[in-house]
């Protein structure tokens, strides 16, 4: 693997607008990126994506290749974005050993003000100061969870129900990527949005990767619910023999049309169908697990949110 230039490992504080900093690699990121069930190719190709940034930015001019350093997400709610892109920022850093990564997870709502130019100036100071800082002192991922609080779609917004400032950011997030992406070639940016047509299309075409994450397909579907059921049979060991059961297919079968969020929350509605399992989870049985797959779906709103 490639080496980059190592920096000493510290702890740093938090500026306005960084909700948390961690030191890269982070095994509790790798677990995150594990869990995420997504077809094998997509995972290899994020990870050669972010590999790619930070081997070739530094050497290829941005006439011939005009990387950004951004990889967007996007996806609808619960399919496992933003875990996935922490876990892609712990495998980078794998694949970089020694080089002394660095993850900034950006609160966007922290940045927003009601007052006219403080959002714009929020985010401006955060690009050109806190990430720009972070950059200038080693390799560095930013997380840019809901992105669309950022870069919001200008030619949808309307100036009379938008405050100007909104519109501001939006172009302060733009020229401060432009700026980044010519000074620090060690840096990437991982975006996600459940409301891709939300996020600005000049940010979009920034992006030098998007991604959309699909809802689990059937296979998925019992690789979820298994890999839910086997853990709680750390605890409860009954339930880690459902997945072997005749019905258990069926079960997956039910869960399509859920994202992997909804499939674990259906199994804790399946232990607390009745008192009497709520009080002894290993009562659990798999046509609880339907019963309750069923009504997931059911109780869900047009575009997969829950009532």
């Amino acid at each position: 693997m490639q080496k980059l230039s190592a920096v000493p490992h510290e702890e740093f504080n938090a500026p306005k607008g960084i909700q948390r900093v961690r030191q890269l690699p982070d095994p509790k990121l790798g677990a995150l990126w594990d869990s995420i069930v997504l077809d094998d190719h997509l995972k290899a190709q994020l990870v050669s994506q972010a590999m790619l940034n930070f081997t070739m930015r530094g050497k290829v001019d941005r006439s011939v290749i005009p990387l950004h350093g951004v990889i967007l997400l996007v996806g609808p709610p619960g399919t496992g974005k933003t875990s996935l892109a922490r876990g892609l920022a712990h495998r980078t850093a794998e694949s970089f050993p020694g080089a002394g990564f660095r993850l900034l997870e950006v609160e966007p709502h922290a940045l927003t003000s009601s007052a006219m130019g403080k959002t714009q100036r929020a985010v401006s100071d955060l690009f050109s100061q806190s990430i720009a800082e972070s950059a200038a002192a080693g390799p560095t991922i930013v997380l840019l969870d809901e992105v669309e609080t950022l870069a919001a779609d200008r030619s949808k917004m309307s100036l009379e129900a938008n405050p100007i400032d909104i519109h501001r950011a939006t172009d302060a997030v733009l020229v401060q990527l432009d700026a980044l992406a010519e000074q620090h070639p060690n840096l990437l940016f991982l975006a996600t949005s459940n409301f891709p047509q939300a996020v600005d299309a000049a940010f979009t075409s920034r992006c030098d990767l998007v991604m959309h994450i699909p809802l689990p397909d059937r296979e998925a579907c019992a690789r979820i619910l298994k890999d839910c059921l086997v853990g709680l049979g750390k605890t409860y060991p009954a339930i880690a023999k459902l997945p072997n059961g005749a019905g258990f297919e069926r079960c997956a079968a039910e869960c399509v049309g859920l994202d992997g969020r909804a499939i674990r929350k259906m199994v804790a509605n399946a232990l607390a169908s009745s008192p009497q399992t709520a009080m002894n989870p290993e009562r659990v049985t798999l046509d609880d697990l339907f019963v309750a797959a069923r009504a997931a779906k059911s109780g869900r709103l047009p575009g997969g949110v829950a009532q």
